[in-house]
């Protein structure tokens, strides 16, 4: 971590003061002797999807809401007492399934950043982002970043997100580092382009099962209001979860002169990552064990690569197919076996994936269509059918349709799992999970609507067996029914002279047999807020309220010992509102944030969860800041 750090900053030191890029009306101004501020919306961000935003300074309700460590809107998640630790989710929509089987542990990858995270570059003068918030008890929360253009084709960024964290509770502290660096280059004519990126990340949460006594909890009486009194399960477990991944997408066009071209393109990533769980000594809540101290970890490498051929035209849109060749191994350092000396458990699963694939894209001025196939032409049965639609008829109404049908394989930790506990150890043969899912989303200048609709089968999930949250022998399942799942959400921002009101609503609804998708009903966010400038317009001030709540409903609780949630039906959490004041303010490119985070706690009852037994963050008040420096 340190060494990340030095390297980040020597980064720093050299680029702040860098001259500036050449660029059609900023080149000719140097030329003339002039100095010349670039307009903000040169500054530009883009994804894989070549999603092009720019570096957005204001300070808005919306920037108000991605101001935490995860840096995006969590609305429908609930994040746990502590920074950096993980985060239950009430809105099931969000819970998307990949084609691939993925390494698992989910519950650990919050603020893991996938290859689809990270972003990309092009501004023409150095930027720098600097990102700082306290934390609970002892510590604090960094993101620094840096992006500069050496020419105009061509751009490096580096960044480290950084935090520690005490807590409040016993055996609670989160640390965690984030290291990230891309590069993009294209020829000048524009005939190759390529994305590349190296990230470095670690998690660690030292994990205690959640407080035992939650009626102490919910009186709260002195000594009880100091929450490292209260006792809790694990008083010397933690997890880690560790990777680091190196990423290249690159491409070539045949004929760089005419649109209607061939184009050659080739993505390779490879990453390496583990989940470790360590206990000094075992405890009888996860069962008997086979040591006295406890070591669990998981090792995971993946070597993917995709081949791909195009046509892309000016009138058509453009047709692609692809190959891809994925290679994994999931494994242990150990073997399990029997009384009788045979192995039950195996050490590791090992393949290789090959698909065929393509898609086809059309668009115009104000419409975007896609469909894409995917297939397996190796041993394993799986398939990918995606379509979607972006249609704006104009400026003030924007429509966006998506339909997938996916049968995909299972997380590997469903399917393999050692660990010193005797009863976390399994060797699964699970059917292929399938999905239907179709969603409906409109944009318009009086309301923000979508509609979700899934049909799973054959979904997967970890279940208690035991059904009583002092004995924890949680083990993968398999639902044999179909589940349906229904959402609607609808945002609105009213305003009005200085105030505003942004309101959004989550209903949830699932059909099913058995209590497997368990969602609140209603979910909801309001903030009325007042916006102005002050100080003959030197600042500028947004503060107000949000109120947060869901309704009661038997959520998820989380096992530390697989980083996984897992189904439970016997106690409800929820009904509880969730009030936090703010106080922001922005000045030139620096953004200020003050909060006073669920300050009604102390007087609407200590009844609020996270997860059964783990309780959500008491009343605190934190500070922070976002910087952007333009050279």
């Amino acid at each position: 971590m340190k060494i990340y750090l030095s390297i980040l900053f020597l980064f720093l030191s050299s680029f702040v003061f860098s001259q500036v890029v050449d660029e059609g009306d900023l080149e000719k101004g140097l030329q003339q002797g002039k100095e010349i501020k670039p307009s903000i919306k040169l500054y530009k961000i883009y994804s894989l999807e070549k999603d092009t935003t720019y570096v957005d300074t204001s300070l808005s309700i919306k920037n108000e809401y991605k101001y935490n460590f995860l840096r995006k809107d969590i609305f429908g998640l609930i994040p746990f007492a502590n920074e950096g630790h993980t985060c239950n989710v009430l809105n099931f929509g969000l819970i998307q399934k990949s084609i691939l089987p993925s390494f698992g542990f989910s519950a650990k990858h919050f603020n893991y950043l996938q290859a689809s995270d990270i972003k990309y570059y092009s501004v023409p003068t150095p930027l720098t982002e600097l990102y700082y918030k306290t934390v609970m008890e002892q510590g604090q929360s960094l993101d620094a970043f840096l992006t500069v253009n050496t020419k105009p084709n061509f751009n490096f960024s580096i960044a480290y997100k950084g935090l520690r964290s005490n807590g409040k509770y016993i055996n609670n502290i989160s640390s965690s580092g984030n290291f990230r660096f891309t590069t993009s280059y294209f020829t000048k004519n524009k005939q190759y382009f390529l994305n590349a990126h190296f990230t470095a990340q670690d998690i660690s949460n030292q994990e205690n099962g959640g407080i035992i006594d939650t009626k102490l909890f919910e009186q709260s009486n002195p000594p009880n209001d100091q929450r490292d009194r209260l006792d809790v399960y694990f008083k010397d477990a933690t997890s880690l979860l560790k990777g680091n991944r190196l990423f290249l997408e690159h491409s070539f066009f045949l004929n760089k002169n005419n649109p209607n071209s061939l184009v050659f393109t080739h993505t390779f990533n490879t990453e390496y990552k583990f989940f470790e769980f360590t206990q000094s000594s075992s405890s009888t809540r996860f069962g008997d064990a086979f040591s006295n101290s406890i070591n669990n970890k998981t090792r995971f490498n993946n070597f993917y690569n995709k081949i791909g051929l195009g046509y892309k035209t000016k009138n058509f849109g453009s047709l692609n197919f692809y190959v891809d060749d994925n290679n994994y191994n999931y494994y242990y350092n150990s073997l399990v076996y029997d009384n009788l000396g045979n192995i039950v458990v195996p050490n590791a699963i090992s393949d290789r994936i090959n698909m065929l694939g393509g898609n086809y894209t059309y668009f115009t001025s104000n419409l975007t269509a896609k469909i894409e196939l995917a297939q397996t032409i190796s041993n394993q049965s799986i398939s990918n059918v995606h379509a979607m639609l972006n249609y704006t008829p104009n400026d003030n109404i924007k429509l966006e349709f998506k339909y997938q049908k996916l049968n995909s394989l299972p997380n590997l930790n469903y399917t393999l799992y050692q660990s010193r506990y005797v009863d976390y150890n399994w060797l699964n043969n699970f059917k292929n999970e399938k999905l239907n899912q179709l969603s409906f989303s409109a944009f318009t200048k009086w309301l923000n609507t979508s509609v979700q609709y899934k049909v799973l089968n054959d979904h997967l999930y970890f279940d208690n067996i035991t059904d009583d949250i002092t004995k924890l022998t949680v083990k993968p399942m398999q639902y044999d029914k179909t589940i349906n799942y229904f959402s609607v959400n609808a945002n609105k921002d009213i305003k009005f002279w200085k105030l505003g009101l942004d309101v959004t609503v989550l209903y949830q609804k699932v059909d099913q047999a058995s209590d497997i998708v368990n969602v609140p009903e209603l979910t909801t966010r309001s903030t009325l807020y007042f916006s102005d400038h002050v100080f003959k317009k030197a600042m500028f001030l947004q503060t107000g309220v949000t109120f947060q709540y869901f309704s009661k409903y038997y959520g998820n609780d989380y096992n530390p010992l697989i980083g996984e949630f897992y189904v439970q039906n016997e106690t409800k959490f929820g009904n509880f509102p969730m009030f936090d004041f703010f106080i922001n303010a922005r000045i030139k490119q620096t953004r200020i944030y003050l909060k006073a985070e669920h300050f009604n706690s102390s007087f609407t009852g200590y009844n609020y969860y996270s997860a059964p037994n783990y309780p959500y963050r008491d009343f605190m008040v934190r500070f922070g800041l976002e910087w952007n420096f333009f050279k």
